[in-house]
Order: C-alpha cells, then structure tokens, then sequence
C-alpha cells in the first residue's frame, strides 16, 4: 500500500484543490452564471461543510451518498465529504427512488447528504443533512478552522454505478490516484490555469470526475452548465458568460453538435469526446469548419476512471481503416492486447466493485510482464496497435456475432456505413430470430441520413461494394434519432423495441 500522506502533498484531490487555494486564493474557482466563487472560498466552504459531516458521524473510510443538484454547493461538499477522508457517491436523483433506495442501503455510509425537497426524499432510513441555502461565500465565513485528514492515496474518492442495463449496477471504487494522474505534470489538453471547462456530465458518471477536478486540481476553472443536458444553446451561453473553452461531449453528442449547430463550438480552444467510435464524417466535417478548436478523442472504462488512452485527431485519421485512434496511455497507465484484448494496467485502476468479490475477480486479474506481476484490467474491448504504436479500437468483444456461420464484426460495418455519402449517423444490431433461443439470424443497420433522398437500397449497394457479401446487414433502417442510454451511449434495447417485426425491418432494403 503507498505510504498515507496528507494535506498539501498534492497527492489527495483535497489536498489537490487547497494547493491552488493557497497558491491562487483569489483565482476564480467555480464559474456559475453571474457568480465568480474563488479557490480560497471554495476550499473555506468546505471545510465548513466538513465539520458537519464529521459532527454526524463521517470518518475515513465511509462512502457517503450525495444527491444535490448540479452547482457549486454540490461541488463544495463533495470536496467536504474528501477532506473528511471519505469518498462520495454522487447521484442522479431524478433516478427511480427503487434504484436510489437500493444504491444508498449498499453504501452503507452514517448520513445521506440530499435535500427533504427532493422527490423520493425516503431513500433510506437513515440521517440526512445538507447545506443551508446560502452562497459558498457565506458558508466559508463560518469557518473554524482547516479540517486535515490524513488516508492513503489508495483510499477510495468516488464511487461510480454502471448503467445496471444488463443487471444490478456495479459501484466501481476508484481512488484519488485514479484521477490525479490524468491531472500531474502533463494534464491532459484543456486543463490548468486560465482554461475554463464547462461542467455538463451526469454527477454519477466518471466524466464529472474530469470536468470538476481536473480544473481545480490544476488552477482553472470549472463552469458548472444550467442544464441537465447540455445542447448547443447552453454551450454558447457558457462560451459567453462563463468564458468556457473546453468542453467534454459523448461521441454521440458530439455527433449532435456538428450535425444540427456545428458553429456552436467557436471560441473553444479544447473539445474531448469519447465513449464510443467516433464518425469519420462528423469529425471530418469539424476539423473543417474548426481547424484552429484541438479535437481529443478519450478512450477509457470508468473502471479506469475517465481516459486510458487519449489522442488528438488530424485530418487524416478520418480515412484510416479502423476508424479514429484511440491513441497512447495517459500518464500513469499503460495499455496492453493480450489475444486481441485491450488490457489496462497502472494507478488508474478502480480497487473493484462494491461489495462484489466475485465480479472483482472476474474483471481484475494478473498479467505477468517482463518477469513483473501487474494488476489488470480486462477491457472487453478488441483493439490493434499501428506501426507507430498508437493504438486503435475495433469493437467490442461481445458485440461479435456469428450468423450463418460467419463470425461478423458490428463497429467494423459501422465504420464503413459512416462513409456513405448522406449518412449522419449508424448503428448495427444482431436482430433476433423466431427460434425459441433467439438466436440472431441477421444483422440491422440503423441509420439517420443528412438527405431524405437516400434509401436503404442505396446504403446496401454502397455496403457490397467495401464488405464481403455476407458482412453486408440484410435490413437497412432508417430513425428519426439514434436512442441513448442514461450514460449517453447508443441503447440497443431500444433500437430493437422501435421495430414492429423482423420482416418489417427486411422490407425496408
């Protein structure tokens, strides 16, 4: 285990964020709306907030369930909730109260931090606090005093429910060093002083984790956005009121800024986006209209917080076969491709699942190199290495299908799909057979198009000539909208629902 270490090393994000304090007290810390909230207020405020949560029994170790909305108070306690050698868990609490009841009885912290005006205040039965409404200005003058705390960089800072699609969610432990090696001597692009990055994520996703510490453990400032959802509207107004010039998108997001309000992104200086393949059409279409605006495109599990690759994209990776490059590990990780597999090793790796051994060992394992046993991370995900040694990702590997005895290869049709002439965006799914197993017997391209002019039986054509004929998706159909899942991906569930019948969908092409 590293050697514990404390306020002021840098190696805590608390101890972190009241460096800059003490280096830039007066830097604006927290953008939001007309208010300007500096570093030393920040960190004041949640010391004050420390107190009361040790007062109601928080103590190293304890994963303590946050629930406020998106602004600078949250912020303030959740750098509270660390100083207090605890890690947080924030959450949606538009979620089913079912769902939310279930997350904070698994955490098993002494206090739930979340408003009695909340819908679905009766999470559990437990103590619940949360700050006065009043500005973070306010809550830094009743002040008593620093609260220091001293717990390994190993302990845990967040705690990040999965999507729970395929089942019970898993709650990932990651720990502060997870997110501060992505934020030492190289941060990654957009970050440190005088950078303004919009905070637009979902609080429970590991991209909150970037857009909030990955400012205030380097000096900048993190621009919390009005909305829930970010939309081209609320990037202007964060570009203008609040200075924002780096932001963070979904790839699938990203793909709706450039299609519906591409001039949206003037005035940034740093786009990141990531979370699936990215469109050669949409990102060629950007780097045109925005040659001067650095495109970085992250690749990473939350089970590796946030990014274990990162790249920045040029012209040129738009025609590369295997899509966009995922690109070479940030600092402190390394990636490695064992039978095809992108393995993860290094100080980004989430100490496993709450609660859930048996997972744990599962996804975690042992990978010898060079004589040397390094703790792993199995990926799922296949990828390959160019001649440079940048790294590319080529699917997942549960997405792969074998239909008619072919084994087929969904994200490598869709990055051929994304180069005909109209397409906007696409996704293909297996579709179920008639059989009692419900085995898939063919593949599905969903797609909405730049042109109403183009057809299924076009998309087909183009497709046989760059695909081996059995590669090419016996249905072509054409969405209003590509559906998302809470965490901002392609919801296959739902693509598949949307269809009356798998013959329906044949008489499409």
């Amino acid at each position: 285990m590293p050697p514990e270490t404390g306020p002021g090393t840098g190696r805590l994000l608390h101890s972190a964020v009241a460096r800059q304090a003490r280096i830039r007290p007066d830097a604006v810390a927290l953008a939001e709306g007309a208010v300007r909230i500096g570093y030393r207020t920040l960190d004041h405020a949640a010391d004050t907030y420390a107190e009361a949560l040790r007062e109601l029994g928080v103590r190293p170790g304890d994963l303590v369930p946050v629930g406020l909305p998106r602004g600078a108070r949250l912020i303030a306690v959740l750098l509270a909730v660390l100083k207090c050698g605890a890690g947080y868990a924030a959450l949606d609490p538009a979620q089913p109260a079912h769902r939310l009841k279930e997350i904070v009885s698994r955490l098993g912290a002494p206090v739930l931090v979340a408003p009695d005006s909340v819908e679905g205040a009766a999470w559990a039965d437990r103590p619940r606090w949360a700050p006065p409404e009043e500005d973070l200005a306010e809550a830094a003058r009743r002040r008593t005093g620093p609260v220091h705390t001293v717990v390994p960089e190993s302990s845990v800072a967040s705690v990040f429910f999965t999507s729970g699609t395929s089942g019970r969610p898993k709650g990932v432990l990651s720990p502060h060093a997870a997110t501060l090696r992505l934020f030492g001597d190289r941060p990654v692009a957009g970050l440190g002083p005088g950078r303004v990055m919009a905070q637009a994520a979902p609080a429970p996703w590991d991209a909150f984790s970037l857009e909030v510490w990955g400012p205030l453990t380097t000096g900048g400032t993190c621009a919390p956005a009005p909305a829930d959802r970010m939309l081209p509207d609320d990037l202007r107004r964060l570009r203008t009121g609040s200075g924002v010039d780096t932001l963070w998108l979904t790839s699938a997001l990203f793909n709706l800024f450039v299609a519906e309000d591409p001039d949206s992104f003037r005035g940034l200086r740093t786009v990141l986006t990531g979370g699936e393949a990215l469109s050669p059409a949409h990102v060629r279409s950007f780097l045109r209209r925005h040659p001067d605006v650095e495109l970085v495109n992250g690749y990473g599990p939350v089970e590796s917080c946030v990014f274990a690759t990162t790249h920045t994209v040029r012209p040129e990776d738009c025609g590369l076969p295997h899509g966009i490059p995922i690109g070479r590990p940030v600092p402190g990780t390394r990636t490695h491709l064992v039978d095809g597999e992108i393995w993860v090793t290094g100080d980004g790796l989430a100490r496993g699942y709450l609660a859930d051994p048996v997972a744990t060992r599962s996804a975690f394992t042992t990978l010898t190199l060079e004589g040397r046993s390094l703790r792993a991370y199995r990926t799922g995900d296949r990828g390959t290495y160019d001649r440079q040694g940048v790294l590319h990702f080529l699917g997942r590997a549960d997405r792969q299908v074998k239909i008619a005895g072919h084994r087929l290869e969904p994200a490598g049709i869709e990055n051929v799909a994304s180069t005909v002439p109209g397409i906007r965006h696409c996704h293909v799914l297996p579709v179920p057979g008639p059989g009692p197993a419900g085995a898939p017997d063919h593949l599905a391209l969903f797609y909405t198009s730049w042109s109403h002019d183009l057809t299924a039986a076009d998309i087909r054509r183009a497709l046989a000539q760059r695909l081996p004929h059995y590669s090419v998706p016996a249905a072509v159909y054409r969405v209003p909208y590509l559906p998302v899942t809470a965490n901002g991906k392609v919801d296959p569930a739902a693509l598949l629902s949307s269809l009356p019948s798998p013959a329906a969908v044949r008489n499409t092409s």
